[in-house]
C-alpha cells in the first residue's frame, strides 16, 4: 500500500512547487512568521486502540464466552488547516478534520462490523520558530494545542446510526520544511482525545458502550504561505 502512495503523494508535492512564477524564485529566504498566513491539506493514519471497547463488549452475559474477534487499529484521517501567525513566535488557527474506520466485534449471531465517523473543527494556538538554515528555504518546527466541537458516529447492522456532538482535545508536534517561499511539506503528530457512542440507549439511558477516534494521528501534507502584509505606520493610515 505505502508504495501506492508514494507516487501519488510526490506528484502532490512537486506540481505546486513547479508551477510556481519565477519571480518567486528570486525572493529572499523568509525568517519572519509575523502576519503570515497559511493552508495546509494533510492525510494519514490513526492508530487508536479500542480496549475499553472491546473489554466493554466482551463483559456482557451474551459475548462473555466468545473469541475476540479481529482487532482495528485505526483509520484514515484528513486535515485541512487554515491559520494566522499573530507574532513570529505564535500562530492562530483552525483544523478541520474527518476521520473513521471499522471495527469488528463477535456475537451470538457471528461477526458484527462497526462503521465509526468523526468529523469537526478545532481551534487552537501553535508556537513555532524558523530555522533558515536548514533546507533550501529553512524549517519550521512547531508544537500546538487545540479543541473544539466534533460530531462522533457509529452503525451497527440493524440499526439506526448513533451519533452524539462532544469536545475534541489535541495536541501536535510537527515540523514544515520549506521547498519555497511559499510551499512547503509538513509532516505532523497529534494526540487526540475524542470519543463517540456505540449502540442505542436502554431503558436506563446507558448503551453497549463507546469507541474512541482519538488516539495518535500521523499525517503529512502540503502548506501553502500567504506573505505578510508589509506594516504601514499610523500615519499613513489618516
Amino acid at each position: 500500500m505505502l508504495r501506492r502512495l508514494l507516487p501519488p503523494l510526490a506528484l502532490l508535492i512537486a506540481a505546486p512547487v513547479a508551477a510556481q512564477d519565477s519571480d518567486e524564485s528570486e525572493e529572499e529566504v523568509p525568517t519572519s512568521l509575523d502576519g503570515v498566513g497559511r493552508i495546509s491539506i494533510q492525510g494519514g493514519y490513526r492508530f487508536t486502540s479500542n480496549e475499553t471497547f472491546y473489554k466493554s463488549w466482551y463483559s456482557r452475559d451474551l459475548n462473555k464466552d466468545l473469541p475476540r474477534a479481529r482487532e482495528a487499529t485505526g483509520g484514515p484521517l484528513a486535515v485541512g488547516t487554515f491559520a494566522y501567525a499573530i507574532n513570529d513566535l505564535v500562530e492562530l488557527g483552525i483544523d478541520l478534520f474527518v476521520t473513521g474506520g471499522r471495527l469488528y466485534v463477535n456475537s451470538p449471531e457471528g461477526e458484527q462490523p462497526i462503521d465509526t465517523l468523526s468529523y469537526g473543527a478545532a481551534v487552537g494556538l501553535r508556537f513555532q520558530t524558523v530555522l533558515p538554515e536548514v533546507g533550501p528555504y529553512g524549517l519550521l518546527p512547531f508544537a500546538g494545542i487545540a479543541t473544539g466541537p466534533s460530531l462522533a458516529s457509529s452503525k451497527r447492522k440493524g440499526e439506526t446510526v448513533q451519533e452524539t456532538t462532544t469536545q475534541i482535545w489535541m495536541g501536535s508536534l510537527g515540523t514544515t520544511l520549506r521547498l519555497s517561499p511559499r510551499w512547503g511539506v509538513t509532516a505532523e503528530y497529534r494526540l487526540a482525545f475524542l470519543r463517540g457512542p456505540v449502540g442505542p440507549k436502554d431503558d436506563k439511558g446507558a448503551r453497549i458502550g463507546s469507541f474512541s477516534n482519538g488516539g495518535s494521528w500521523f499525517s503529512v501534507g502540503v502548506t501553502y504561505s500567504f506573505p505578510a502584509e508589509p506594516t504601514r505606520p499610523l500615519s499613513g493610515r489618516l
